[in-house]
């Protein structure tokens, strides 16, 4: 079914799915500088950090594993309930960028593809052996 070449025959559009990438990463990302926040790493400041592991430590502190997936930054902290859900107040926003990011994404890929398959349909490049 994929010709050779056909897949970038139009370069703008090629250009629109990375336009869409570049959207997605930088509306989650917010450059932060020093925080306490458990969200914001402390060796690069992306506020990527999420939790690996956590643990209930007493009746209001929680033992929590992080990670930055842009440095490889590891490290672990008991925390009390109120950073945690200032925490987890940031991870359920990240999703929802996540999520509206991967709706962008898929309707540009959805555009390409119906227009990929209306120019072979006008080409007469469509035949009963690509079914």
């Amino acid at each position: 079914m994929h010709r050779d070449g056909a897949h970038f025959e139009d370069r703008g559009r090629a250009d629109q799915h990375l336009d869409a990438l570049l959207v997605a990463a930088q509306r989650g990302r917010r450059v932060a500088t020093k925080s306490t926040e458990l969200h914001v790493c402390p060796e690069c400041s992306s506020d990527f950090v999420y939790p690996l592991d956590w643990a209930q430590s007493g009746e209001t502190h929680w033992t929590v594993d992080l990670r930055c997936p842009e440095c490889e930054w590891h490290g672990s902290g008991v925390y009390d309930q109120e950073v945690l859900d200032r925490f987890d107040i940031e991870l359920d926003s990240g999703t929802a960028a996540m999520i509206g990011d991967l709706a962008d994404l898929t309707r540009a890929n959805m555009e390409d593809e119906a227009d990929r398959f209306l120019v072979a349909l006008r080409d007469d490049l469509v035949l009963p052996e690509d079914f």
